[in-house]
């Protein structure tokens, strides 16, 4: 990180830090739909990843916006999330490999709420106000990535798993 002395200057950093992270994500759903065995994961994960696709356009407006190149810089963050998460794919197998997916999926959220919400309130307080709007769109459509995730763990892919698990037990 270079050094950073205003908050207009950390906005920015941080800016290019979840565009570099959807940018990593966008590579990264396509092993995590082709990995789960859910439909309706599937379906979710196919969603998110149309929506992530126009995170990274959010972000890079925001960035041109401010006269600055649509450039991330490298965000460590999320290439440890999603490198867990690779290991996760790799390691997991089934009857637990879609609420491994959902895991792995919901930490990556959690992530982007943070991010989110962090310049969300410093573009407001710096009263960039379309820049304000294009992340709370974002932020809200992550928000509610994470509750569909929430919703398919706890609308069967974990019993699922359970039931799967323990049939194979008794077997």
């Amino acid at each position: 990180m270079t050094s950073v002395s205003t908050l207009k200057e950390l906005f920015l950093d941080e800016v290019k830090d979840l565009l570099n992270a959807e940018r990593q994500l966008v590579k990264a759903l396509p092993k995590m739909i082709h990995a789960a065995t859910s439909v309706p994961l599937k379906d979710a994960l196919t969603a998110h990843l149309a929506e992530t696709e126009k995170h990274v356009d959010r972000m890079e407006e925001v960035l041109t916006s401010m006269g600055e190149a649509p450039r991330g810089k490298k965000c460590k963050g999320m290439e440890g999330i999603l490198e867990e998460g690779s290991e996760m794919l790799d390691t997991v197998e089934m009857p637990a490999l879609d609420a491994a997916i959902v895991s792995s999926g919901q930490r990556v959220e959690h992530y982007e709420i943070c991010g989110y919400g962090v310049i969300h309130e410093w573009a407001k307080t710096l009263g960039y106000d379309a820049a304000a709007k294009l992340i709370a769109t974002t932020l809200a459509e992550e928000k509610a990535a994470n509750e569909k995730l929430s919703s398919l763990a706890k609308g069967g892919i974990n019993t699922a798993a359970a039931a799967r698990e323990a049939a194979t037990s008794i077997g």
